[in-house]
């Protein structure tokens, strides 16, 4: 390949790795988080001068605006951290202790593995499902390790970050009560790309990112946890407000939750994002759903690939891998960034334990992610160039 042709391919720059972040955001979410910084640079709750309640005002009504778009009913339950991996930690390990048992399905991040690894060495047992090879969660199987023992927390991903499959969260969240246990929701891959309610959906625990389908940017985290359940702090520091002269962590909600100087910007480009996906998520789910059904059409009809994900678009999010058996992962997605601009991931997409469902734990996986901002030119390049390269 010529030196002009890698030109012309940068120079396109198709982004379909939405999956890992979205890309590129909303001018009024920069504009957000540039205007934070100009604007209201001080502490929020950490002074009575202006600039310091203008930050605390702009926390506020970015959390009323999340708690809102999540169907939280009350704004205190929704606390804003580093993102979803802290969130992920903190409802696992503030709320599971030695001698406790948990179910989970065997399509989990490392954001939710990983923890649980740490506290099955601590004590926790940990009870792994298999899904099936689209990545969906069998609810019989779920429902029947959940009655074999007394248990703490059934712990599933809202959707699957390898294939897109979203999970029963309303039918586990069933057994889970029925049963006596939590449900714990990884929704990384659930807010902005899915219609999420967390009081209609009944969970206890919701992590979510700000910077994938929320279209925020990288550093902020939300997590939502049932009125009255009671999760211990990860952290232990300054929250501002009255309480500043007591030794231990205020109880109150958030501040125990959020120690330490709080992510300002990060935080008012998530409370714009929200308030944008509360006035046009519906409509721009709909062409993220028609453009990744055009893409994933377009996968199936190039020969030798297969295609990992449910059959019908309608249980997905707009995320799908595939392998090749003319290429290994790692040299397609060169190629195509090099030849035609497009940037997709490859790899164990850090979740191992899915791609030891899917079969692919040797080799990992191709994955595109469509998203806001992308068009039917971005995946008729994609489809083009990728046909081209395993021809």
């Amino acid at each position: 390949m010529s030196d002009s042709a890698a030109t012309v391919g940068a120079a396109r720059r198709i982004y379909l790795d939405h999956g890992a972040t979205s890309y590129p955001k909303p001018p009024e979410v920069i504009d957000a988080v540039v205007n934070a910084m100009r604007e209201h640079g001080a502490n929020p709750g950490r002074g009575a001068y202006r600039m310091a309640l203008s930050a605390t005002r702009l926390v506020f009504e970015a959390r009323r605006s999340l708690a809102e778009l999540m169907g939280a009913p009350d704004a205190r339950d929704v606390f804003f951290l580093s993102g979803c991996t802290e969130g992920c930690n903190l409802m696992l390990k503030g709320l599971l202790s030695a001698g406790d048992r948990v179910v989970v399905s065997s399509m989990e991040h490392n954001a939710v593995s990983r923890p649980l690894h740490a506290l099955g060495d601590a004590g926790v047992e940990v009870v792994v499902v298999d899904a099936d090879r689209a990545g969906l969660v069998n609810v019989e199987a779920m429902e029947s390790a959940v009655r074999a023992a007394p248990t703490r927390a059934v712990i599933c991903q809202h959707a699957s970050n390898v294939t897109g499959a979203v999970q029963p969260i309303a039918d586990l969240a069933d057994i889970a009560h029925e049963n006596g246990a939590l449900l714990l929701v990884d929704g990384a891959q659930g807010l902005g790309h899915l219609d999420v309610d967390v009081s209609t959906l009944d969970v206890d625990a919701y992590a979510c990112s700000g910077h994938k389908g929320l279209l925020g940017p990288q550093g902020v985290g939300i997590l939502y946890l049932r009125p009255g359940l009671d999760a211990r702090e990860l952290l232990q520091g300054g929250t501002g407000g009255g309480a500043s002269e007591e030794p231990a962590q205020p109880m109150g909600r958030p501040e125990r939750y959020e120690a330490g100087t709080p992510n300002t910007p990060g935080i008012a480009g998530a409370g714009v994002a929200a308030r944008l996906l509360l006035a046009h998520g519906s409509e721009w789910r709909e062409e993220e759903q028609r453009l990744f059904r055009r893409l994933k059409e377009g996968l199936l009809e190039i020969e030798g690939v297969t295609v990992f994900g449910p059959a019908t678009d309608e249980e997905c999010v707009p995320i799908c891998s595939m392998v090749s058996d003319k290429l290994e992962p790692d040299r397609i997605a060169f190629m195509l960034d090099r030849t035609a601009g497009v940037a997709v991931r490859s790899g164990l997409h850090c979740a191992p334990w899915a791609h030891r469902t899917l079969g692919t734990l040797e080799t990992g996986a191709l994955r595109f992610g469509v998203g806001h901002g992308n068009t039917d030119a971005d995946i008729d390049v994609a489809l083009g160039a990728l046909a081209e390269i395993l021809r």
